[in-house]
């Protein structure tokens, strides 16, 4: 009986967690981290103050928590964008293309180029991604590994091309965020990177 009891208790704190993470996402992408506000994410969760710092430090912390799922959601929408390329090769495009186009979606967008590397800092902010099941840098490594197997790229070192690559692609999703016209920057980099990664390949593969 009293394993059941406790098992209720955590199932009901995880759903209060995942509550306050979605309201707070909202918050976060609609005000930015710095017009957020504490008060109105409790009040809209039915909480009180106290029950948001049972759960998160403080308002960073929460912040953290909403950084870490908005990372989360890329992952997903970068493999599942990638589950339709036939080789590793469309695989790689694939998921550089999603990627930039998950970063530019406007809740993402706040979330994670825009406030993410100034109120978590760099550091942070990679340490989170790689601790993640579906990290990008993860990912990117792998897929650059597989590719170098099949010898479809240059056998380039996997680590200093992934940060190469990933850099890149980072600052490309601030350079859209702060563009006029973000659909026409995203299309922009796109096409860009794919002609940069085309350089990678051995001639006849």
């Amino acid at each position: 009986m009293p394993e059941q009891k406790k098992k209720t208790k955590s199932e009901q704190r995880k759903m209060t967690v995942k509550k306050l993470i979605h309201i707070a996402t909202e918050e976060f992408a609609s005000k930015g981290y710095a017009g957020a506000s504490t008060e109105t994410i409790v009040q809209k969760a039915g909480l009180t103050r106290g029950a948001l710092y049972h759960h998160f430090k403080n308002k960073a912390g929460l912040f953290s928590a909403v950084f870490e799922a908005a990372q989360e959601e890329i992952g997903r929408r970068v493999e599942k964008s990638t589950e339709k390329a036939e080789d590793p090769w469309e695989r790689l495009i694939f998921g550089c293309r999603a990627f930039l186009k998950a970063s530019s979606d406007p809740t993402l967008q706040q979330i994670v180029v825009i406030d993410g590397p100034a109120v978590l800092k760099w550091e942070t902010v990679r340490q989170i991604d790689l601790t993640l099941e579906q990290g990008s840098l993860s990912s990117l490594k792998e897929c650059i590994k597989e590719l170098r197997e099949q010898k479809i790229i240059q056998a380039l070192p996997v680590e200093a091309l992934a940060h190469l690559l990933s850099g890149a692609m980072d600052e490309a999703a601030v350079w859209i965020a702060q563009s006029d016209d973000s659909q026409l920057s995203l299309a922009q980099a796109q096409k860009t990177l794919e002609v940069l990664l085309s350089s990678l390949k051995i001639k006849g593969k």
